[in-house]
């Protein structure tokens, strides 16, 4: 039984006879129960969730360190990287060592999605973590850098189950009300991994060698795989929910998302937007998508069903958390060097401002509950994304030069008002299906936001590179770098250029920068027609979840 768009969240008293958005708590006796269930089913509805005990500690450690290793990877490698080029080479394609990792977790978060459906999420999620380790191991005993890339694609394969399978075991194992608190600590480990380890990754580099900043996952991988296949046990499911395993579509996904993110990450960087590889790498992807279709219109349990974009509900949060994925290039790619380019901070500095966008954040999440509680899910996101658009809005404001307390206000109060977005999207979405589907839900969501971000890396950064080409164009200072190649490297080296050139080159970065926060801007307001247009104004959350 599902209920009605509008019998989902509401909010209101047992004297009005409106629910709760997703209080998860009994409704008063005179009234309906929270979640729109008749009065007469409260008592069983109550009963049902007091049935489910609270996770064992051991289980919601294990969680955290799975998120944990994730969300260190890419920092730790980064800061690493010097040392790694220097005794490996392969200069001019390092970058794959993260493009590789990132093309492999997106194509699989659908693949894994729909395996732990069909599967179980403990099976999935213990072979993730095991090639993830497997991959750690390789990592560190690679010999040249395409062997390192390869690994690095194998680490991918297993941080994609682990991505998906972690977010999917929280909404399991945790009662609609319990769920805020679960997911703010995930987004608290994710946060504290993000400034840990670029730190940690330095250190090592620096006094134990690159390799240790893979073989550090090996403990923590190893006791998360302990404590999950000792702890973790799954709920008996009905057979009816099993079926044959759609491997054909899981194939069809993986080259398909292969192709077309190989084509968004190089695209503009290894070769021209309307080159032949380009062009070769999006019809192929186009056909591959068009085959995808077919295959998964045929399956019994396809790995990407319809049904995630039919439900207006599951297809407005994939497209807001979509945008969320675009705009999030903005901070987290130009921010660091707007602080240090324009600013004049260093590391450590850039490093500050950057935090406290991931010290808010959690923190608004943990508090939207109390949110949503009252004018349901879609509305509080609404009111973040909404906030949002106009803080990012108004950075392209500042002044330049810009204090440093402007931009990291900026970033402080962007973390509050996308906690406020995110976390009641996936908690709502999650809440409207049942254990059958909430993998290939939670998938979805995951592969949109990271397809969004693959797509604002390539648009945002094709805006960057055309704005300081033209003011370059224009310089009226003598010394200014005449190509962008040649950016980097003065901004590397400040005092190779005259003032007047230097200042020059930090204003066509300040404006870059504008623009891209202007096209940020845009993707927040268009997540918030999506969920104005879109989706239902009361999330159609299953009485269970309640």
């Amino acid at each position: 039984m599902v209920l009605s768009a509008d019998e989902g969240d509401r909010v209101g008293s047992g004297k009005s006879g409106a629910d709760a958005a997703g209080r998860g708590t009994p409704a008063a006796a005179a009234g309906p129960s929270a979640g729109g269930v008749p009065a007469a089913a409260a008592p069983a509805t109550a009963a049902a969730a007091g049935a489910r005990k609270r996770p064992p500690t051991a289980v919601v450690v294990s969680l955290m360190l799975n998120m944990a290793l994730v969300a260190l990877d890419s920092t730790i490698v980064s800061t690493a990287v010097p040392q790694i080029v220097g005794d490996l080479g392969g200069f001019s394609v390092f970058t794959w060592l993260f493009s590789g990792y990132l093309l492999a977790v997106t194509v699989t978060l659908p693949v894994y999605g729909g395996l732990s459906d069909t599967l179980g999420r403990k099976p999935v999620l213990l072979f993730g973590t095991a090639l993830f380790l497997l991959g750690s191991v390789l990592c560190a005993s690679a010999w040249n850098m395409a062997a390192l890339i390869a690994f690095r694609i194998v680490q991918g394969l297993g941080g994609g189950a682990l991505q998906s399978t972690v977010q999917t075991l929280a909404a399991d194992l945790y009662p609609l009300r319990d769920r805020p608190r679960i997911q703010a600590r995930m987004t608290t480990v994710w946060a504290s991994s993000s400034l840990i380890g670029p730190a940690l990754g330095g250190l090592l580099a620096a006094y134990a060698g690159w390799r240790w900043t893979f073989l550090i996952n090996v403990p923590l991988a190893g006791l998360a795989l302990w404590l999950t296949a000792r702890h973790l046990v799954e709920p008996v499911r009905s057979p009816g929910r099993r079926g044959p395993v759609d491997w054909a579509g899981a194939l069809g996904v993986f080259a398909c998302g292969g192709l077309l993110l190989s084509a968004l990450v190089q695209g503009g960087v290894a070769w021209p937007w309307l080159s032949a590889p380009s062009l070769g790498l999006l019809g192929a992807s186009a056909v591959l998508a068009a085959v995808v279709v077919r295959i998964e219109r045929r399956a019994a349990l396809p790995i990407l069903p319809g049904w995630v974009w039919r439900r207006r509900t599951i297809a407005a949060v994939n497209l807001a958390l979509g945008a969320l994925g675009l705009l999030m290039v903005a901070p987290m790619v130009f921010m660091p060097t707007y602080a240090q380019s324009v600013l004049g901070l260093g590391p450590v500095g850039a490093g500050f401002v950057m935090a406290l966008m991931t010290l808010s954040w959690p923190l608004s999440a943990a508090l939207c509950q109390h949110v949503y509680r009252r004018i349901g899910f879609r509305d509080t996101a609404v009111l973040g994304i909404s906030l949002a658009a106009v803080i990012l809005f108004a950075f392209t404001l500042l002044p330049y030069p810009a204090r440093p307390w402007q931009p990291a206000l900026v970033m402080l109060l962007l973390g509050a008002a996308l906690g406020l977005f995110q976390l009641p999207l996936i908690v709502g979405v999650q809440s409207t299906v049942g254990w059958a589907e909430r993998g290939t839900t939670t998938a979805s969501v995951l592969f949109c936001r990271t397809v969004g971000q693959s797509v604002g890396a390539a648009l945002l950064g094709a805006v960057a590179n055309a704005t300081v080409a033209a003011r370059l164009a224009d310089s009226p200072a003598a010394g200014s770098p005449e190509r962008l190649d040649d950016v980097s490297r003065a901004l590397a080296e400040p005092g190779s250029l005259t003032p007047a050139a230097s200042d020059h080159l930090r204003s066509a970065v300040a404006a870059a920068v504008d623009h891209i926060f202007l096209g940020a801007t845009a993707a927040a307001v268009a997540a918030l027609l999506v969920l104005l247009l879109v989706a239902p104004r009361r999330f159609p959350v299953l009485p269970e979840q309640e």
